[in-house]
């Protein structure tokens, strides 16, 4: 027998019994959802706009278009100056991205994302600028029923985005934007 699987015989003796998981009954916090959602987004950088809706939006986006900056957007309903490209490579002049959002967190701030509303995978973190458009009926209190709205289907992938990108790890001070969008604004529709 060779030493590897000495060693892994080894591991499987002992291997400790399987215990099932605790339950964990947390009663949310229900009030006011969209004004803890709107905190707590601030405190991880973000910016929340609550009125307009879709129409507040695409003035936004128009905007952005008459400054000269490069937009795509992914939400039914707001056109924008580029139009997704074939290869996520051709995202790299991207000034803003928007896209769909599907769950909001209240007590974190974190916003759910799924690659169907992307293009690419990569579009959230390569683009310079984030827009997420979020239903406001879909803010949940925490993560224990965010996790009950999030499905992955076999080879999908998707994200919590909590804010902007962010470090602190050089010298201890905040950097925002540091290796992903430099803003995050969540419009509620």
């Amino acid at each position: 027998m060779s030493s590897k699987h000495e060693i892994l015989n080894a591991l499987k003796l002992s291997a400790l019994t399987n215990h099932p998981m605790p339950s964990i009954d947390v009663a949310p916090r229900v009030e006011d959802l969209v004004g803890q959602f709107e905190t707590n987004l601030k405190t991880v950088a973000g910016t929340l706009h609550r009125e307009g809706g879709l129409a507040a939006l695409q003035a936004k986006v128009d905007e952005l278009i008459a400054q000269g900056l490069q937009v795509i957007s992914l939400v039914e309903g707001v056109t924008a100056n580029r139009d997704v490209p074939p290869t996520a490579h051709e995202l790299r002049d991207i000034d803003y991205a928007v896209i769909p959002g599907d769950v909001g967190v209240a007590e974190n701030g974190a916003i759910w994302v799924n690659n169907k509303n992307l293009g690419h995978r990569v579009t959230p973190f390569i683009c310079e600028n984030l827009i997420l458009a979020l239903p406001i009926h879909k803010i949940v209190p925490n993560m224990h029923q965010a996790a009950k709205e999030v499905t992955l289907d076999a080879g999908e992938f998707g994200v919590f985005i909590a804010g902007p990108s962010k470090t602190a790890d050089i010298e201890q001070a905040l950097v925002v934007g540091a290796h992903g969008a430099c803003s995050l604004n969540v419009y509620l529709v």
